[in-house]
C-alpha cells in the first residue's frame, strides 16, 4: 500500500515541486498539499496521512506548533520537518515539538524520497549540513540546549513574526481573533525573554533568525 504524504509549505512553486516528484514514485501517495499552519492541522485531522514533510516558517501558525497539534492527536504520524536553515536553534526547535527527521530544502530528490521511508519505517533522517546533529542511538531531545528563540511559545513566536512583518497591535489581535490587551502582554514576554526593548529590535531578530524576510 502506498504511503499517504501531505505537504505543507507556504510556497506554491515548493508545493508542486515535491508532490510532482513525489507522485512518480507509485509508493508514495500525495493526499494534500496546504500553505499554513492552521490548514496542516485541519487538513492532518481529516486525512490522517501517513508521513507529513513540514515547512517551519508559514503564516498563521508555524511548523513547530502545527507540529505539536497534530501529534496530539495523531502520534502515529511522523513529521519531517523541511527548512533552508541549518542553525542549531530551529532543529531544536522542531525536535522538541516532535518531528522524526529534519531535512534541508537544498536536499536532492533521492535524499527526500529515503527520509520519508526512513521515517515511515520508525526511524530517525537528519540532513548532512545541519549544525547540530542529534544523535539517533538516544533521545534526540538528549543534551539540546535552548536557545532564546527556542523559549519563545508558539503564539509568541506567530505574535513575533507578525510585528516584524509590519502590523500593528490591533491588526495582529485582529487576525489571531485576541484583544489588543493580550497582544500587547504577548509583546511584553517576547521582549522579556529576548532582551529586546523596541519593535524595531524585535524585527531585526526576526529577520536574522528567519522568522521574517521584510
Amino acid at each position: 500500500m502506498a504511503l499517504r504524504i501531505m505537504l505543507a509549505d507556504d510556497h506554491k512553486i515548493v508545493r508542486e515541486s515535491f508532490r510532482a516528484l513525489l507522485e512518480a514514485d507509485p509508493n508514495f501517495k500525495v493526499v494534500a498539499d496546504v500553505g499554513d499552519g492552521e490548514e496542516a492541522v485541519r487538513v492532518a485531522l481529516d486525512l490522517k496521512p501517513d508521513v507529513i514533510v513540514m515547512d517551519i516558517t508559514m503564516p498563521n501558525l508555524d511548523g513547530p506548533g502545527a507540529t505539536r497539534r497534530i501529534l496530539h492527536q495523531l502520534p502515529k504520524t511522523k513529521i519531517i520537518a523541511l527548512s533552508m536553515h541549518t542553525h542549531h536553534q530551529f532543529v531544536s526547535i522542531m525536535l522538541t515539538a516532535g518531528v522524526s527527521g529534519y531535512v534541508l530544502k537544498s536536499c536532492q530528490a533521492k535524499e527526500l524520497i529515503a527520509a520519508i521511508r526512513l521515517v515511515a519505517a520508525g526511524k530517525t533522517y537528519f540532513s548532512p549540513g545541519i549544525k547540530v546533529k542529534p544523535s539517533i542511538s538516544s533521545s534526540p531531545l538528549k543534551g539540546m540546549v535552548g536557545t532564546p528563540l527556542s523559549r519563545l511559545s508558539d503564539r509568541e513566536r506567530e505574535v513575533l513574526k507578525l510585528f516584524a512583518d509590519g502590523f500593528e497591535t490591533r491588526e495582529i489581535a485582529h487576525k489571531l481573533e485576541m484583544s489588543e490587551k493580550t497582544v500587547a502582554t504577548h509583546r511584553e514576554h517576547i521582549m522579556d525573554k529576548l532582551g529586546i526593548t523596541t519593535i524595531a529590535g524585535l524585527t531585526k531578530y526576526a529577520i536574522r533568525e528567519g522568522l521574517s524576510t521584510i
